[in-house]
């Protein structure tokens, strides 16, 4: 295990050297990035005479704010885990363990150390704990996280999270964004106490009322209106979609009596179908994204679960052997793939005679507008030439249909009319609130839909040829 530790420094020449010795002493292989955002006071002079090849030195020529200099650190991080380390002595290294532990467990994707649940801390301003508690409420409502300390400066993650978040913000209004982020993608946050040192003004302590007024624009940009958590519009419209957790559970009732018990999901994403998936005898899920697979970590001590990477776009996946399962489930795969014919192709090697393939893709080619272009849709299809491209690959089709009526009107508006690129979370929690009352509509089997489903098998008479 290698650790990244970034330290983001402005202006600490009197703590930057222990803070670097405290570092250095913790029993890790670590990565030190040392990230000076435009420093006047000889931090500086102190970094450029320091000659260690553990440690890497970026300067900023002008001060970015502690979000500028955490952007340019996450960048340079080479390590499984990365950890935030003030330059203040505010947070002792010696908690590193504790912040490391439900990460190396597999139990957790990020870990927040709270300075209010912490056997031990320095008593100082009321109103700063007041405000940190305020703070990490509203966050709490937005988020739907119950974290004791939003604002600490103590967190901890796995590389593919820094790697996915984009940072917007500037100064210390990226705690709050960094909270919204991680929470909109649906990563695994463990919290743990920690020591906490805190510094008066006159030890250099740096945080205003202003800081406070900047984090809750914050919380209300980042954690409320419409943003991209990622630096991939994918990430926000899946963690959109687990979102919708009662129109997820009438798209598992109408798939639920075909699926069997030895099953190979083609893009799992962030788990919305797995979930259902995890009790079957053999469930090989499968992603191109590292960090998808990533999420799905919590089923990866099952003995009947393998998560696995694969590139769908290759014509050949070299991962199982042919008829090894008896369904192939793959929803909003398919119109990401540039040769949708050889997935088929490849979906019909995998099952074994009478085995079904269960296929869900967006529909109609009219809606196609920016949000197909954001989230990298080749196309969107017909039912018609949906089923003819399923058949002429071997497979006879059980049943197809349009679904999600209501959703046309949705995508019409903020794809081709509004032409945005993030699915609004308001409407989608609007969706989930009234889809009971929409449900009876489905039952119309109605020449139109957001989304085409097929279920179709590959025939019996394989086994005998």
């Amino acid at each position: 295990m290698q650790l990244s530790v970034v330290i983001p420094v402005y202006n600490e020449a009197a703590t930057i050297r222990e803070v670097i010795r405290r570092v250095k002493q913790t029993p890790y292989q670590k990565q030190i990035i040392i990230v000076d955002d435009g420093s006047t006071d000889g931090t500086r002079e102190i970094l450029r005479a320091l000659n260690d090849p553990e440690i890497e030195i970026v300067f900023h020529e002008k001060n970015q704010g502690k979000a500028g200099a955490l952007r340019t650190g996450f960048a340079r991080a080479r390590g499984e885990f990365v950890i935030i380390q003030d330059a203040d002595l505010e947070y002792d290294p010696a908690d590193y363990p504790k912040l490391l532990g439900p990460l190396i467990r597999g139990e957790a994707d990020v870990v927040y150390g709270s300075r209010f649940t912490g056997p031990e801390r320095r008593v100082l301003f009321f109103w700063h704990t007041v405000a940190n508690r305020f703070l990490t409420l509203l966050s709490n409502i937005t988020t739907n996280l119950n974290l004791t300390d939003m604002e600490t400066g103590y967190k901890a993650f796995r590389l593919e999270v820094v790697r996915r978040i984009r940072i917007e913000s500037s100064r210390f209004g990226v705690e709050p964004e960094l909270t919204a982020k991680v929470a909109r993608l649906g990563y695994r946050v463990y919290e743990v106490p920690i020591r906490y040192h805190g510094r008066s003004y006159a030890e250099g302590k740096k945080i205003t009322w202003k800081d406070g007024v900047q984090a809750i624009w914050a919380i209300i940009k980042y954690g409320v209106l419409p943003s991209p958590a990622g630096d991939h519009y994918g990430n926000d419209a899946l963690a959109v979609m687990d979102s919708l957790d009662r129109y997820n559970d009438y798209l598992w009732q109408q798939i639920q009596r075909y699926v069997g018990r030895r099953v190979f999901e083609a893009g799992c994403g962030t788990g919305t179908i797995t979930k259902f998936l995890v009790g079957r005898d053999l469930l090989v899920s499968a992603d191109y994204d590292r960090a998808y697979l990533s999420l799905l970590r919590k089923y990866a001590d099952r003995p009947n679960v393998r998560l696995v990477q694969v590139d769908f776009s290759v014509p050949d996946w070299p991962f199982a052997t042919p008829a090894a399962f008896d369904t192939v489930i793959c929803m909003n795969v398919l119109e990401h793939l540039p040769n949708d014919t050889e997935a088929i192709r490849q979906f019909y090697r995998l099952l074994q005679p009478g085995g079904r393939l269960i296929l869900l893709v967006p529909a109609n080619p009219w809606l196609y507008g920016s949000l197909d272009r954001a989230l990298g849709h080749y196309r969107r299809y017909q039912l018609g030439p949906l089923v003819a491209l399923v058949t002429a690959a071997g497979f006879r089709v059980l049943e197809s249909r349009y679904l999600n009526l209501v959703g046309v009107v949705g995508w019409f508006l903020n794809s081709r009319l509004l032409r945005r690129y993030t699915l609004p979370r308001g409407q989608a929690a609007l969706l989930n609130a009234v889809w009971p009352l929409l449900r009876p509509l489905e039952r119309l089997r109605l020449p139109t839909g957001l989304s085409c489903l097929v279920v179709a098998e590959k025939p019996r008479e394989e086994a005998v040829a």
